[in-house]
């Protein structure tokens, strides 16, 4: 079968392969891949994996068998793949603890784009109530942003979206964000939660926005840059701010079935900025590298 392998060369990061058929275990389905959703993270920290191997994390296909130990959904069932390994296949053996059940009324591609970005975004915004807090999202335009400034704004906060320009601002209001700044300068409000995906200088702007007692929550570092703190800025009277860090990959099931079930109700879309066939991954992964895709890319396995 076909599927997109690890490249480490100049031509990297991924390439198509021939590779062997999965062989489930007995605690694992055997899904027939129908889209791939791409994460700037996985891509471009490509060398943490080994090269050949299957490469990927979030997908949504059917399951053409179920495990044989009877756990997980039966043949048939569409199901949204979530940082689950090797996902980038024509067929993948996954446990179901990585699947979330489609419900009906939910497009498998719009599923598809869940995965790392929705679980990350809910992970990390229901450690507290958001009922009337302030809460800032940066790189909002992003895949993980897109999914926090809905899913905020359902909780009942105050949202503001940080993007990297005034071109990546579209939408978000209608998703939820009161505000959209390019500059966090622009404001001088104080924050309960600030979800940030950019790090480098910006982690240490949105420290000096944090309000008493707010959590500053480290999922990403897009912009690969370091973050220095001027002196007595980790100092400060009151109740004492925190800042998080993010790697949580336990199993996934719950909270995409949960996501899931929101998209069913109408209550949260997929932020799919590109849509395309899996043949055309190269100029996809060009496109997100280069910061032209708003939300998530999603590839049609065919």
């Amino acid at each position: 079968m076909r599927a997109l392998v690890v490249d480490h060369s100049d031509a990297g990061p991924i390439r198509f392969a021939d590779v062997d058929e999965p062989v489930p275990s007995t605690g694992e389905a055997l899904v027939e891949i129908r889209h791939i959703g791409l994460n700037f993270g996985e891509l471009n920290y490509v060398h943490q994996w080994p090269a050949g191997a299957v490469h990927g994390h979030d997908a949504a296909g059917v399951v053409v068998r179920d495990a044989s130990d009877g756990s997980g959904p039966p043949e048939g069932t569409r199901v949204a793949v979530g940082m689950a390994p090797h996902a980038w296949a024509e067929r993948v053996a996954v446990s179901p603890a990585s699947l979330g059940t489609v419900p009906e009324g939910v497009d498998l591609a719009d599923a598809a784009a869940l995965g790392i970005a929705g679980v990350t975004a809910f992970r990390v915004l229901r450690k507290r109530s958001l009922l009337a807090r302030n809460v800032l999202v940066t790189g909002a335009s992003g895949g993980v942003g897109h999914f926090a400034v809905q899913l905020a704004a359902l909780a009942g906060a105050r949202v503001t979206a940080l993007v990297g320009s005034p071109e990546r601002a579209a939408g978000l209001r209608e998703l939820g964000a009161d505000r959209v700044l390019t500059d966090l300068a622009e404001t001088g409000d104080r924050f309960d939660l600030v979800l940030d995906t950019v790090g480098g200088p910006l982690v240490a702007q949105a420290w000096s926005s944090l309000a008493e007692g707010g959590t500053l929550h480290l999922v990403g570092y897009s912009s690969g840059q370091d973050t220095t703190f001027p002196s007595g800025a980790l100092f400060g009277f009151g109740e004492p701010r925190s800042i998080a860090t993010y790697g949580d990959m336990t199993p996934t099931s719950g909270e995409l079935t949960e996501l899931l079930g929101l998209m069913a109700a109408g209550r949260l879309s997929a932020p799919v900025g590109l849509r395309g066939d899996w043949q055309d991954v190269g100029d996809a992964v060009q496109a997100l590298f280069a910061r032209k895709v708003r939300g998530k890319v999603v590839l049609d396995v065919v």
